[in-house]
């Protein structure tokens, strides 16, 4: 993956804007960056405790995806082990590290470990994780487990 800087938040508002532009894909494609998929994570995980993300993460994703033009299938879209390992990350950030405080919180994650778009390759390797099968469904990682909370 390619390094490229963090963008972090100003305000919480951004974060908050992000997340439910997520559900009711109201947002630009061009909002939808690495950033903005962690902060809206974590704005779900922490804010919206009444979204079963385990269940719903999925089709909320997708279907924003479509709303922008996207389209989701073998080669581009949503890509669910890459959700679900972020979403563990965002999980266990949050159960260890979450002040309260929105835009403090998400920047840290930003900044932190979780928050370098390369952290999947810490669990996996590169064949399992960008394959199709891996695309399609859950696939568990192949280097080491993904975090708990």
């Amino acid at each position: 993956m390619t390094d490229y800087p963090v963008r972090l938040f100003a305000e919480a508002a951004t974060i908050v804007h992000l997340g439910e532009g997520l559900l009711s894909c109201s947002l630009d494609r061009a909002e939808w960056t690495h950033e903005a998929h962690l902060a809206a994570c974590f704005y779900l995980v922490t804010r919206r405790p009444d979204i079963d993300l385990d269940a719903r993460i999925a089709g909320l994703i997708a279907r924003f995806n479509e709303s922008v033009g996207g389209v989701n299938d073998d080669r581009g879209g949503y890509h669910d082990t890459i959700t679900r390992a972020w979403l563990a990350g965002v999980r266990a950030f949050a159960a260890r590290h979450a002040t309260g405080d929105l835009l403090t919180d998400v920047n840290a994650l930003l900044t932190g470990e979780i928050g370098d778009r390369a952290w999947p390759l810490r669990f996996y390797s590169r064949d399992r994780l960008f394959s199709v099968a891996a695309r399609r469904s859950f696939a568990a990682p192949d280097l080491a487990p993904l975090p708990v909370t």
